[in-house]
This record gives structure tokens, C-alpha cells and sequence, in this order.
């Protein structure tokens, strides 16, 4: 139907634009640019063009009039004036910032910046560097003030054998719950601390205090929180935080302390 359309407008511009020779009586047609449309009905006259256009051209060939095609030498949609998407984001690659990567209108067809990849924007991230879920405003979900004495308290009663970095086998009974803890915030990185008390050489202390930390450190390792969140340090018998002079004094200052890292 549209080919029988067109045939008809170019057998229409013909025949209405007519004009008869003096001398012959003869019909002559007048048609500068040779494309089939007469003078006096093509509307470019000087540049050939197609008869559903009245002579004006198409150059790309998508259906729209160069004079009406923001991108005459490019095909493109109607839906955008003639130009390409390439990215399919709907807005033309004439004005869009990212034209390979789809992106929405408002922000030139480019995605919104997500420094930290965790699939909130920057534009709303309250933490822009650092991983969190959205409803945190991309902010990671760190534990609270409870949370971390509740860990703290199973901590202090973390016990080793002695002069050992080796769990008593009632540890294990207070790491379980810590190992849960550590999971229900994997946005959180942990620092694990390692004491003694003064019974010893600063320097057997300051050992032992390091190796019993990252004994509790490889444990939620290998118990499945990830080694990029947790650090050991160890202080020996240098921040007790009780006398020395007796037992139960003793008792409080060796102890396992976990800290947020910051």
C-alpha cells in the first residue's frame, strides 16, 4: 500500500505541473536535481530527493527528511528525530554522555556513579567508599556498642593452655558464639587483641599475646569469616586491666579483646 502511495504522489507531481511549448504544444517537464519530481512541486529543487518527501532527500535513508532528521547522515529512530541508540537507553547518542553504556535520561545516558560498587549511587551512598547495603544508605552495617561488649565479654573467658597458644577445650563453647556474631555483620572488619599478665618476661609475655591473638584470628578464619576482615595485635602485659599482685587480678588481665577496626 505505502508503494502504491508513493507512485501516486510522483505520478500526481508530474502531471499537475505541466506547462505547454509555444512552438510544439508539446508537455515539458522541468526538473533541475532529476529525481522525478517537477520543479514547481519540489520543495528542493536543487538536490534530488524522494517523491513522499515532494523532492526533499533522505540521505540516511530511515524514513525521515533530512531537514527533519537531527542526524541526516546517520539512521536512526523516529522516536528520536532521526538518530541512533546504540546503547538502547532510549536517549539519542547525539546527546548522550555514555553512548555505548546504557544509562538513564536524567543523567545524560549515563549510569550514576557507584564508587564502591555496591549498588547504591553516590548520589544517595552516605558512604561513598566504602560497601554497604541500601538500606543503609550504602553504608555498611556496623555493630553497636552492645554488640561489641557482648563479644568482649565472651572474650575474657577465651582460655589457653598454659604458657600456650593452644584452646582449652572449654573455649571452644565461647567461639562458636563469637564465629555467629562476626557473620551477622560481614560489613564489619574486626581487630583481635591479644593480653597477658606480668607472670614472665616482658618478652616471653609480648609473644605469647601474639600468638594466642592469631590463634583466635585463624580460628574465625577457618570457621568462614573472611582473613581481609580480621586483625590480630598483641600487647603483652603492657595495658592490664587489673593488679597483678593476685590471682583473680591475673585472670582479668590475660584476655582476648575485640575491637571495630577502623
Amino acid at each position: 500500500m505505502k508503494h502504491v502511495k508513493i507512485a501516486f504522489l510522483a505520478l500526481l507531481l508530474i502531471v499537475s505541473c505541466r506547462t505547454t511549448n509555444d512552438t510544439t504544444n508539446a508537455p515539458k517537464i522541468h526538473d533541475a536535481d532529476n529525481d522525478g519530481v517537477e520543479d514547481c512541486r519540489d520543495r528542493c529543487p536543487n538536490v534530488a530527493g524522494l517523491p513522499e518527501f515532494y523532492g526533499c532527500p533522505d540521505t540516511d535513508g530511515d524514513g525521515i527528511q533530512d531537514s527533519k532528521d537531527r542526524c541526516p547522515e546517520v539512521a536512526g529512530s523516529k522516536l528520536l528525530q532521526g538518530c541512533p541508540d546504540r546503547d538502547g537507553d532510549g536517549t539519542a547518542d547525539i546527546d548522550d554522555g555514555c553512548p555505548d553504556v546504557s544509562g538513564p535520561r536524567t543523567n545524560a545516558g549515563c549510569p550514576f556513579k557507584d564508587t564502591d560498587g555496591d549498588g547504591v549511587i553516590d548520589l544517595i551512598d552516605r558512604c561513598v567508599t566504602v560497601k554497604g547495603p541500601a538500606s543503609n544508605y550504602g553504608c555498611p552495617v556496623l555493630p553497636g556498642q552492645e554488640i561489641m561488649d557482648e563479644l568482649n565479654e565472651y572474650g575474657r573467658t577465651i582460655l589457653f593452655d598454659t604458657a600456650k597458644w593452644t584452646f582449652k577445650k572449654e573455649s571452644y563453647s565461647t567461639l562458636e558464639p563469637m564465629t555467629k556474631i562476626l557473620k551477622e555483620y560481614p560489613d564489619a572488619n574486626f581487630v583481635i587483641e591479644g593480653h597477658t599478665d606480668s607472670v614472665g618476661s616482658d618478652k616471653s609475655n609480648q609473644l605469647l599475646s601474639e600468638r594466642r591473638s592469631a590463634a583466635v584470628r585463624d580460628y574465625f578464619i577457618s570457621n568462614g569469616i573472611n582473613a581481609d576482615r580480621l586483625t590480630s595485635k598483641a600487647f603483652g602485659e603492657s595495658m592490664p586491666i587489673d593488679t597483678n599482685n593476685t590471682a583473680a587480678g591475673r585472670a582479668n588481665n590475660r584476655r582476648t579483646e575485640v575491637k571495630l577496626a577502623e
